[in-house]
């Protein structure tokens, strides 16, 4: 199959056909992630708060799955570009086969951890209950994730963007309609509670494997998948993991944050705790979305660099980059107008959604600028410069709890609200330097 559009077409429609399907994707992705946690919250402010504390292992187990995703992505889409399909094809088999491990060994690892991490942060025993019956289902379908996620890179690697899209969104709409009823019952089907919004979540990732692995046996693509002996290359190998395992811990790297952030709040209150797992899922529908455009020109950075056209690289970036704050600029705009009524979809109580209006108005500052920071670590990623990209999520994701402790110590819980804007700012400073020294010299 040619792939030579990805350097022959004109770059803005070519970015907006390869990132509106991921945006699309993400949108109902954000959606689902909003909608989950609204029929979450109907159970109990304290099931809403079990779920803000699981929340940092469940981006752990995305972190590695998605990261080393990213990993096999790059380096298909520059094979591909280098017109080495052979390379390409041990990059599907071999990044397949370790992300089902990946899986495997964090599923275990989860299921056994979580009793103990549940209780470094709380002592309550309903939200341990709560935590412990969402993690031992949700968990259960780690390997689903891992695997799941290398088949939507190697979809998006060939520019098979709509094929992404329809299983991200069959696997999402099938978790929504399933959320309610397993939450609540319906007829035969009995009130599961906490634990139904973790099977539906389990059986919408299902769903959506199952939808690749048809499409992917098809073999309309120019990549496949083979067992065979010596399919293992180290030389591949430390490929793949050069751009994955700075990925994934650029993804991961929020886990470390939210927990490091719910350490601090805790001192002050569990509201604090509730109102910052709230924003994460709010935020969702902003940085989701921007993801979509950077997974949109992931494959095109690749297959451009690959071909040595570092001036359309260059401009993918920028194009990439407008979307980008554009998407940043509604997120803030929306944080600003109706902030009260955003915090109101997860609880009603009177005081969380007064003190979560006011964090989200200080929080959304950094949105728009923090646009140059998630732009630049996808066009690195794309490179396969894992170097770089990490440096900035190291920046956005770790400088900023010792500035959230320091400005906590003089501002209480809002210290750490602004310490999102004041990182973001800094971020953004350091990740243009970066460019310019990659691609703009």
């Amino acid at each position: 199959m040619d792939q030579t559009f990805m350097k022959e077409k004109k770059v803005f429609p070519l970015v907006l056909a390869m990132s509106l399907p991921m945006v699309i994707s993400m949108l109902v992705n954000s959606l689902y992630n909003i909608v989950d946690s609204y029929f979450v919250a109907k159970i109990s402010e304290a099931s809403m708060t079990a779920l803000s504390l699981v929340f940092p292992l469940q981006n752990l187990v995305n972190a590695v799955g998605v990261g080393f995703g990213i990993g096999i992505n790059a380096v298909i889409a520059y094979f591909l570009g280098a017109q080495d399909t052979k390379s390409a094809n041990k990059a599907v088999s071999q990044g397949i086969v370790l992300n089902a491990v990946h899986g495997v060994i964090l599923s275990g690892g989860c299921i056994v951890g979580v009793p103990l991490f549940l209780r470094l942060f709380t002592s309550d025993p309903e939200i341990i209950r709560y935590g412990l019956e969402y993690s031992y289902i949700v968990f259960a379908f780690a390997t689903v994730i891992t695997v799941e996620v290398s088949f939507e890179k190697i979809f998006q690697a060939v520019g098979k963007m709509k094929v992404s899209m329809i299983g991200m969104l069959s696997g999402c709409i099938v978790n929504i309609i399933l959320d309610p009823v397993l939450i609540f019952g319906l007829g035969f089907i009995p009130a599961m509670g906490i634990r139904g919004a973790a099977l539906a979540t389990g059986i919408g990732q299902m769903v959506t494997l199952v939808y690749y692995i048809v499409i992917f046996r098809k073999g309309n693509i120019p990549v496949g998948f083979k067992l065979e002996k010596g399919m293992m290359s180290g030389r591949l190998c430390r490929r793949l993991y050069g751009v994955g395992t700075p990925a994934a811990l650029s993804i991961a790297l929020p886990s470390l944050l939210i927990t490091a952030l719910n350490g601090i709040l805790s001192e002050f209150s569990q509201i604090y705790v509730l109102i910052l797992g709230i924003y994460y899922k709010l935020q969702t529908f902003i940085y989701l979305t921007a993801n979509g455009i950077v997974q949109g020109i992931r494959p095109l950075i690749g297959y451009n660099y690959g071909a040595g056209r570092l001036d359309r690289v260059r401009s993918i970036h920028r194009v990439a980059l407008g979307l980008g704050a554009m998407i940043m600029l509604v997120g803030t705009v929306l944080c600003f107008v109706c902030p009260g009524q955003l915090i109101g979809l997860f609880s009603s109580n009177a005081q969380t959604v007064v003190q979560g209006a006011e964090a989200l108005k200080i929080i959304s500052c950094g949105f728009i600028v923090s646009a140059v920071s998630v732009m630049a670590g996808g066009t690195f990623e794309g490179m396969g410069k894992g170097a770089p990209s990490l440096a900035i999520s190291l920046i956005r994701y770790i400088v900023i709890i010792p500035i959230a402790y320091v400005l906590s110590r003089f501002l209480g819980a809002s210290g750490v609200w602004h310490a999102f804007w004041v990182t973001e700012l800094t971020a953004a400073v350091i990740s243009w330097v970066l460019m310019r020294f990659q691609i703009d010299k």
